[in-house]
């Protein structure tokens, strides 16, 4: 059986792998979910503090070719090795992350409607819309917690390139999506997937 990919796309923080999460944990051994974000261009060679620099937002601090290349390769049936990115020090491991055709694959991120030999890729799309206030709350409270980031870099960085980046490449692409739902009103976009695979 061929499987579905679905995108679930939406600003920083806005709830995007928490409903990738709850739509896996209901499909538990069926869910297959690729974080876009593990697919930054690798930049080794930099020092880590011009990496620090680096505009993450922007649509091209992402290798999407290759994750373009990724799903078709997994809708084919095919096994692929999905890069695995630190966020600690801004780059990528050196080990792969193994991802099977399962029937449902979800792919998590800001910009994934924005390219768009990746939105053919999906079969359905999801955005999820949060206002900025909750987004930077959010944001600040995960990076100082699970990246190593101190208060005043994440909110810097939201404001100087997040939010414009926001704007600019995220904002302008929700019309791209199938649905779109605000952060705490998912359930009824995940039993319609739960639909869609089962």
């Amino acid at each position: 059986m061929r499987s579905l990919i679905i995108g679930i796309a939406g600003g920083s923080c806005s709830g995007k792998t928490t409903l990738a999460r709850e739509i896996k944990d209901r499909l538990t051994g069926l869910t297959e979910v690729i974080q876009h974000d593990n697919y930054y261009v690798s930049r080794a060679g930099i020092p880590e503090e011009e990496r620090k620099k680096i505009n993450y937002d922007h649509p091209d601090a992402l290798e999407t070719a290759l994750l373009v290349r990724h799903l078709k390769d997994l809708k084919a049936g095919k096994h692929v090795e999905c890069p695995v990115y630190d966020f600690t020090v801004h780059e990528r491991k050196s080990e792969t992350r193994l991802l099977e055709p399962l029937p449902l694959i979800l792919v998590d991120g800001i910009l994934i409607l924005q390219n768009a030999q990746l939105r053919r890729c999906f079969d359905y799309t999801v955005f999820v819309d949060a206002a900025a206030d909750i987004r930077l709350k959010r944001r600040v409270q995960r990076d100082t917690r699970t990246r190593g980031r101190q208060p005043e870099d994440v909110i810097r960085q939201f404001y100087e390139t997040v939010n414009p980046m926001h704007k600019q490449f995220v904002e302008p692409f929700k019309k791209y999506a199938d649905v779109v739902v605000s952060d705490g009103k998912k359930e009824d976009v995940i039993d319609k997937i739960i639909r869609m695979v089962t």
